[in-house]
């Protein structure tokens, strides 16, 4: 039982480390650059409404590959693209040509119309890589905060404070058993 509990500790402290350490990447790369993190050509996204579901949960975190030049979108296809300003994350359910360039028509799929609109392709930024973790946007969204981000320095420093301690305590003790037995 011992054993047990020792070990799903273990887990549990690991995949709160590398959840800590991921975020922690996300929210500081993002404001150093000014910009969205980007990895190996590919950004993470927050998704902020219902307008996909159920493909995509609100407060999930999907990834993005982020558009080139000569990239071709296809029909059925999700891409992230700006519009007013704001980045949007729709299906394409149509495509049309005009004067040479490919316009696209997208719509979220628990929306009823398409977009209004055409999306050009200078305003795509990427494409959907089908990968989704439900609720981290939610963590994202609050990491990015001045209260979250001040939370995302302070906390792994107060955990390396009582670390220290604890691992200078139990020397003491194994020192004491030491000498005394």
């Amino acid at each position: 039982m011992k054993q047990s509990f020792f070990i799903l500790r273990k887990i549990t402290v690991a995949i709160t480390f590398i959840l800590f350490c991921s975020l922690a990447f996300i929210v500081l790369s993002s404001r150093a650059s000014g910009g969205e993190p980007t990895i190996l050509n590919h950004q993470f996204k927050v998704v902020l409404s219902g307008s996909m579901e159920p493909t995509f949960q609100t407060g999930s975190v999907i990834v993005i590959e982020r558009a080139n030049a000569d990239r071709e979108y296809k029909k059925n296809q999700i891409i992230t693209f700006r519009s007013e300003d704001k980045l949007i994350t729709h299906r394409i359910i149509d495509m049309k040509e005009s004067n040479g360039q490919t316009l696209y028509v997208t719509k979220g799929d628990n929306n009823d119309a398409p977009d209004r609109g055409y999306v050009l392709t200078q305003n795509i930024v990427g494409s959907y890589s089908d990968f989704t973790v439900p609720y981290l946007g939610y963590a994202v969204n609050y990491a990015s905060s001045k209260i979250g981000s001040a939370l995302l320095l302070f906390i792994p420093g107060l955990l390396l404070v009582f670390s220290a301690v604890r691992s200078i305590f139990v020397s003491l003790k194994e020192v004491e058993v030491n000498t005394t037995g």
